[in-house]
């Protein structure tokens, strides 16, 4: 492998300067450090939560559950989509419906968080 890497470094240095090879090893270094700070998941406060409604087909089965939904909040923290990513399928609708009206903080960038709703007998 070592002679592979200088055989390759000594056909670049008779195209490329060695400053500008520096150079170009640097940002590339540079854009994989913002890749890795940007991959890193922004936990947002929720400052405002909808509870879901209790469907009637659960209340006659005295059914309970959970759901776990997946939010895209935008960086105003309005909630731009949600979708159902595990749970009981009697409460799939509700628990997207009351998620869409939740409120969090605001952040610079559009971010995605997992919300685990339980659904209780009532």
């Amino acid at each position: 492998m070592k002679t592979r890497v200088q055989t390759t470094a000594s056909k670049l240095n008779g195209i490329v300067p060695s400053g500008a090879l520096s150079l170009v090893v640097a940002v590339l270094l540079a854009l994989l450090c913002l890749q890795v700070l940007w991959a890193q998941e922004v936990t947002r406060k929720a400052i405002s939560k909808t509870a879901p409604s209790y469907p009637e087909l659960a209340k006659k089965m005295h059914a309970s559950g959970k759901v776990k939904v997946e939010a895209v909040i935008a960086p105003g923290g309005s909630v731009t989509s949600a979708k159902v990513v595990g749970g009981s399928p009697v409460f799939e609708k509700c628990a997207v419906d009351a998620v869409k009206l939740w409120k969090f903080e605001s952040a610079p960038r559009e971010t995605k968080a997992i919300i685990v709703l339980d659904f209780t007998d009532q």
